[in-house]
């Protein structure tokens, strides 16, 4: 059975060396080198790098059993083009989500950066982004007092200097992060703000609530886009694919 996998999310990654070790033919799409750095340990994979939109995305699910997105939750315009592509190759598609964290007490919730650059435009104390470097332009007239969190990518410290953020201000490192490394560097750069997306377990969000609870910064969370269509958990899909699977093998 062919499998074609969008995303080089942790639980993607869990879930395409699930699927090889059940004797599927798995294909893996990822944006970026880094995303196909991750997968080179798992046996039995091809691995695409690279962003697509919808004409490349349908061309390469053509023969393919089944698709599975298991972008990052936020990635809205992704899974919008892998919808597409998977209607225009008349392939299944199985949306695999992250759960919802419990926000802690005193966490602001807003729609996008835009809104939290609004809203810390008016707080005081030093913010640490850690979204992403797609967004540190919003936070521009913030910049003295930003400090981004970034995968150390060329394209990451590109955004942040286009940002004007000062060098000194880029944090240019690959998580997952620990509790302890988030509560050491909210101290070390007095962080009254921590800007960050709910990204649930996979994402380290909890590790990041905790930290922030223990140094006394606010959590600024940007909600989760929506999201057309049903959602499984990773459970589900990994019991769907398995009874595909076997079924293909009788």
């Amino acid at each position: 059975m062919k499998i074609f996998l969008f995303g080089g999310t942790t639980e993607g990654r869990l879930l395409a060396a699930d699927l090889a070790a059940m004797g599927a033919a798995v294909t893996v799409s990822v944006a970026t080198p880094l995303g196909a750095e991750e997968l080179a340990a798992i046996p039995g994979l091809t691995v695409l790098t690279g962003r697509m939109e919808v004409p490349a995305m349908a061309a390469a699910l053509a023969g393919q059993d089944l698709c599975v997105d298991a972008t990052h939750p936020y990635a809205a315009a992704a899974s919008a083009n892998i919808r597409a592509a998977c209607e225009q190759a008349g392939v299944r598609r199985l949306r695999l989500a992250r759960p919802e964290s419990t926000l802690p007490p005193g966490s602001v919730l807003l729609p996008d950066a835009d809104a939290a650059a609004r809203f810390l435009a008016g707080q005081a104390g030093n913010i640490l982004l850690a979204t992403g470097a797609n967004t540190v332009g919003c936070y521009r007239d913030l910049a003295s007092r930003v400090w981004a969190r970034v995968l150390p990518t060329a394209a990451s410290l590109a955004a942040c200097e286009a940002a004007g953020l000062a060098h000194s201000h880029i944090l240019a490192l690959q998580g997952p992060f620990s509790r302890a490394f988030n509560e050491a560097m909210l101290r070390e750069y007095r962080i009254a703000w921590l800007v960050t997306k709910d990204g649930g377990a996979a994402g380290g969000f909890a590790d990041k609530a905790e930290a922030a609870r223990a140094t006394g910064a606010r959590l600024v969370v940007l909600g989760r886009p929506a999201q057309d269509g049903p959602e499984y958990s990773y459970e589900e899909v990994r019991e769907q694919c398995r009874e595909m699977i076997q079924c293909r093998s009788i």
